[in-house]
Parts: C-alpha cells; structure tokens; sequence
C-alpha cells in the first residue's frame, strides 16, 4: 500500500537527538511517537499532559537489549557526505542519462546520496530513482515517519519538478516531492536489507547503484552487484582491494578506483549512539556526531574520459637499480613512475599502481602476498616460478632475505 507523508516537521537537532535517545530506551520510533501524541490530542481535545519542567528519567534499556544493536549496526552506520557525493558524481554525469539509480540506504531522507540524485534529478537527466530504508538502523524513519509499526520502506521517485525543492533552511520539500505523480513511499514487507529478495528485486531492475555499503559487508554488496551485472559507484576501505573476492575483480578490469578521492581520511557523520573513542571523532556546530575513516575510496566499473589513459614512463632497466625476487622470477619496482620501459619480463610494484592500471598497457598476474600461495592458481604460480621461501609468510616477495611489502606481479601487454 502506497503511503504519503502529510506533514514536515522541522525540529531543533538537540531536541531531536535528545528525544530519539528516550525513544531508544523505550522501544519505539520516532514516527510512533508522533502518532501517539496526536492521537492523544485529538482523543483528549487538548495537549495530553501538563507542561511543567520536570524531566522523569527513563528507564534503561536492558544491557543486552543495548548489545545486540550495536552488534547488528557493527559500527558501519556511516553517512556520507554530500560534497564527496557530488566530486565523484559529476564525474560519471554521461553514465547516468536515462539510467534508474538505486541507492540502498539506512534512511533515504538522513541520506546525501538520495538528497543529491533528488536534486540533480533533471540534470543527470534520470530515469528513476529508487532508495530503501533499512528498519534496524537507528535512525530509519525519524524525519519523515511513515504510518505503521516498520521502519523499512522504499521511496520511489519517477519526476522532479524543474523549480528547486530545496527550502532556505537547506531541507527538501518532501511533501512537494511525493505530491507528483507516480512518486510513493511504500512499506516493505522485511528489513529492507540489500540481501533480502525485495532488494534483489529492485535491484534487478535497477541500471546504477550508488551507495556507502556497510565496510563489513562491502564483499558480499560487491559479489551481489557483480552476479546481477550491475553499473556501479560504492564507497569502500582500500583494505578490501587485496582480499581474495575483490583484487580479481580489478586483475580482470571489472573493478577500479573512482577519480576524486586518492588519499587522506573522510568525514562521516555517525548515529548519537556511536561510540566516539578514537582520534577524529567530533561533533559538528548542529550537533551532529561526525568521525574520519581512513582509506576510503569510491569503487565503480563505470569508464570516465579518464580511464584507460597509458602510462607516462622514462626509466631503463639495470640489474642494479631493479633487484630480483629470492621466490618470484620478478624484479622489484618500488614505484609505479619507475616501471622500465624495456624490460618485458614480470615486475612487481605497489598497490598503488592500481591507480594508474592500464589494462591495455599492462597485464595483471598476480597479488604477492601473505595469502598468495592459497589465493593464487597453481598454473599461475608456475608462471611466475614461485619458489617457497621460509620469510614469505604464505608468498610475499622476498629481496636478499627480506620481507618486501605487498606488491602487484605485471608485465608489459604484448603487443
């Protein structure tokens, strides 16, 4: 049943965040609160009790009722900010002329990503856009509550008017959006999870997806965006680059690095409940509770005008300045600029030449590291002519008896 919110309520960020805490520890949501207050009023014909200054504490939570939702939230519940959104977006505009976006969220109206594609709606000259709410997340449906005891809902959006539907105070005017026809929310049946087969199926239909997975699920959301054959632009650790599930995907060029974010930390904002006990954490001047992460960076297997682009090298090969693996026929290359330009044999360089990967110039062979022996296939490894060593720790590179760090084993494409 198509159900469309009827009033905007814009509340103080203190009060809001304070409110949701009592909520919280009750057991109930936002928009529950809400009804019941009105239905009060209107049962009672006046404000169902006495205004006064006393403040009763709430009853706390049970401990274990506390610890199985931050074990299910798993400190993943991150808000990405609107202007990273929009860096890496403008870069792919071409990509998403008459394509329908879905973007899997924990709240849509808590989400940039929802607000930028609402907003750019008719300058990426969209087809569609869909966004899911995800019921255990703990903010779902406290802005624009929805009628009914789930959290979980979609937000279908098929038009947008050519007038700005951003207010002075910055908000949407959701009210004018879902008033258009063909734009609904609509409960869902689950939890809105991306695994659930409601979500498959709008994924089905879906051309782009466009979100900030969970970090601890960001294999499982890539494996599922890659067996449906799915466009995409994610955000995700770099420390996911280097597992078994994701480094093939960017060997074999289904995978590679947006362009506007290349290094340095991020800002995310973060539910109140978050614990904020490590360097970088903060709340900004609306009260708003924000940390930095490390190592983020936009996935996608969309081409930009940027792609493919050859590498630019200078260098020459000499025994001297290239050493050779003591376990991989591979010489050493600690920096991507100083590739050889003549030596055809196989190289190993750092992660970061994933960055400036061209499939056409190159060929990816393997990951040289400590998983490397049971990653990598046996023919693959013949290849290489790999040799166990008792410091490679499972395969990692070894020079004159030592360690080196991970490194990418290529060679020059033939041509």
């Amino acid at each position: 049943m198509t159900t469309k919110p009827t009033t905007t309520i814009r509340i103080d960020p203190v009060v809001k965040r304070k409110a949701g805490k009592v909520f919280d520890e009750i057991g109930i949501t936002m928009s529950t609160a809400i009804n019941t207050f009105l239905k009060a009023v209107a049962r009672e014909g006046a404000l169902p009790f006495d205004i006064n200054t006393h403040h009763p504490k709430p009853k706390a939570a049970p401990r274990n009722a506390k610890l199985n939702r931050a074990f299910i939230v798993k400190k993943d519940e991150f808000y990405t900010q609107y202007e990273d959104i929009e860096k890496e977006m403008v870069k792919h505009r071409k990509a998403f002329k008459g394509k329908r976006v879905l973007c899997n969220c924990d709240d849509p109206f808590e989400s940039a990503f929802f607000r930028f594609f609402v907003v750019n709606f008719n300058k990426f000259q969209l087809n569609g856009l869909v966004s899911t709410c995800y019921a255990d997340s703990s903010l779902a449906g406290r802005e624009y509550p929805l009628e009914g005891e789930t959290g979980a809902y979609k937000a279908i959006v098929e038009s947008v008017p050519e007038e700005s539907l951003v207010r002075p105070d910055g908000s949407l005017d959701l009210e004018h959006l879902f008033s258009l026809p063909d734009n609904c929310l609509e409960h869902l049946v689950g939890d809105g999870d991306f695994r659930s087969d409601e979500c498959k199926a709008l994924l089905k239909e879906a051309d782009i997806v466009v979100t900030n997975p969970p970090f601890s699920l960001f294999r499982d959301y890539i494996d599922l965006l890659i067996n449906y054959d799915k466009d995409f632009i994610i955000l995700g650790n770099m420390n996911a680059t280097t597992t078994k599930e994701i480094f093939p995907l960017f060997r074999d060029n289904k995978l590679w690095y947006g362009e506007s974010i290349r290094s340095g930390d991020r800002k995310f904002f973060v539910p109140d409940s978050y614990p904020m006990n490590a360097s970088g954490c903060g709340v900004d001047e609306n009260g708003k509770k924000f940390i930095r992460v490390k190592g983020v960076r936009w996935f996608t297997n969309l081409k930009t005008d940027k792609s493919n682009t050859p590498l630019q090298l200078s260098c020459n090969y000499t025994p001297r300045k290239y050493p050779t693996y003591d376990n991989y026929d591979a010489i050493e290359v600690g920096r991507t600029q100083n590739i050889p330009l003549d030596y055809h044999g196989v190289m190993g360089v750092p992660i970061t030449f994933l960055d400036k990967y061209n499939p056409e110039q190159f060929e990816i062979l393997m990951l040289a590291n400590g998983n490397a022996r049971t990653n990598v296939s046996s023919d693959v490894l013949t290849e290489v002519n790999y040799r166990m060593h008792p410091e490679d720790k499972g395969g990692v590179a070894i020079i004159n008896g030592k360690r080196s760090y991970a490194r990418i084993l290529i060679r020059w494409k033939s041509k």
